[in-house]
């Protein structure tokens, strides 16, 4: 579970820096029984901000159960005090800490697209109005997942989220205003020669606020703009199932041909969850130093310096994206050995090294474990 005083120091990390926690405001602390470290350290720390701590922890379990067992009315029923909660917290603080990652493998992907739906008004709510950080607390299970000791992984993971995250604001502001007045995006690599446009839209900075590790920035493609061909090197994983091997086709902005060495069913299946599904939605740039390795954690892995990642299906709103869809499914180029970035036709990363008037801070510096 890491030391005592890595654990505090990410709790106060979690609250003073991502939700900046107030007196007097309400912060619930969601997590599951494996996360009962952090948790406690979280609820300590919130009130020692002057905040109300509210711990909403459950069984990992429940959620398998649900699935397994849920009616298609239970499937679309959204408890009233669910919205009621959303409405009233001010801060959320999300523990992930699974026992199993594989829990909902064998779940139809349609019903749990049923139950986003049903849950999405809440979504919103959150949104909209809450300030609110994800993160891990390591487990067996995750350590696992990239073939690591559980203290392996913890000294990975703590080196990802015990950083400076006020120079890494700064570090992102600068490569914000670099991306805002670029148009057009290629990517080049491995069976890849991608191009779409970024015209007009925002580019979104990522410090901390809401993803712990964080180190990204992002933007949403013009819609209709994608077109050419993109190889995946690391699986995308998404409901517990890992798909390897991915090849996509765009053209005028939608995926027209999709292939995986592993789980192609599983892929042609969520990109027609929805008309949204088979369009991006998301394209962003890792620049997080201390991910070095790929653990088949998304919250890890699309930060990893020397990569970019593509989202299929959902825009977020405040990138200037428009792409609606139940879907949000992220996908990772590498970079660092082979391929390159251009931002209107001019070079920016090539093998993992950014280069010309990119900050140097987003720069991948060496290779981990």
């Amino acid at each position: 579970m890491g030391s005592e005083r890595q654990v505090n120091r990410l709790a106060e990390i979690l609250v003073r820096h991502s939700v900046k926690a107030k007196r007097g405001e309400i912060v619930r602390i969601s997590g599951s029984e494996l996360s009962q470290p952090l948790a406690l350290a979280v609820y300590r720390e919130v009130l020692r901000a002057g905040a109300h701590p509210l711990l909403a922890v459950g069984f990992e379990d429940a959620q398998r159960i649900f699935f397994e067992e849920a009616s298609a009315e239970q499937i679309r029923h959204l408890p009233p005090t669910k919205r009621y909660e959303a409405k009233r917290i001010d801060a959320d603080i999300i523990l992930l800490a699974p026992s199993n990652t594989r829990q909902l493998s064998h779940i139809p992907p349609k019903r749990m697209a049923e139950r986003r739906k049903a849950l999405k008004p809440v979504s919103e709510i959150v949104l909209r109005r809450v300030r609110w950080v994800l993160t891990n607390f390591p487990t067996e299970a995750l350590s696992q997942e990239c073939d690591r000791s559980l203290p392996e992984y913890e000294k990975f993971y703590y080196r990802a989220v015990l950083q400076d995250w006020a120079a890494m604001a700064r570090m992102l502001g600068r490569a914000k205003r670099i991306l805002e007045r670029s148009r057009s995006v290629r990517i080049v690599g491995k069976e890849t020669d991608l191009s779409f446009s970024i015209r007009g839209r925002k580019a979104i900075p990522c410090a901390g606020e809401y993803n712990m590790p964080d180190g990204e920035i992002f933007t949403g493609p013009v819609e209709t703009s994608a077109s050419g061909k993109v190889f995946f090197e690391f699986p995308a994983i998404a409901g517990g199932r890992e798909v390897s091997g991915i090849r996509l086709t765009f053209r005028r902005g939608k995926v027209v041909e999709a292939t995986a060495e592993k789980n192609e069913a599983y892929l042609k299946e969520m990109l027609a969850a929805d008309p949204g599904a088979s369009r991006l939605g998301e394209f962003g740039i890792g620049a997080n130093a201390g991910v070095t390795a790929f653990t088949r954690d998304i919250l890890l892995d699309e930060k990893m310096g020397g990569t970019i990642h593509l989202a299929v299906g959902r825009s977020y709103p405040e990138s200037g994206g428009r792409n609606r869809s139940a879907v949000h499914w992220d996908m990772i180029k590498d970079l660092r050995k082979e391929g390159e970035l251009y931002l209107d036709g001019k070079p920016v990363l090539r093998t993992g090294h950014l280069f010309g008037k990119v900050p140097a801070g987003m720069r991948k510096r060496g290779q981990g474990p």
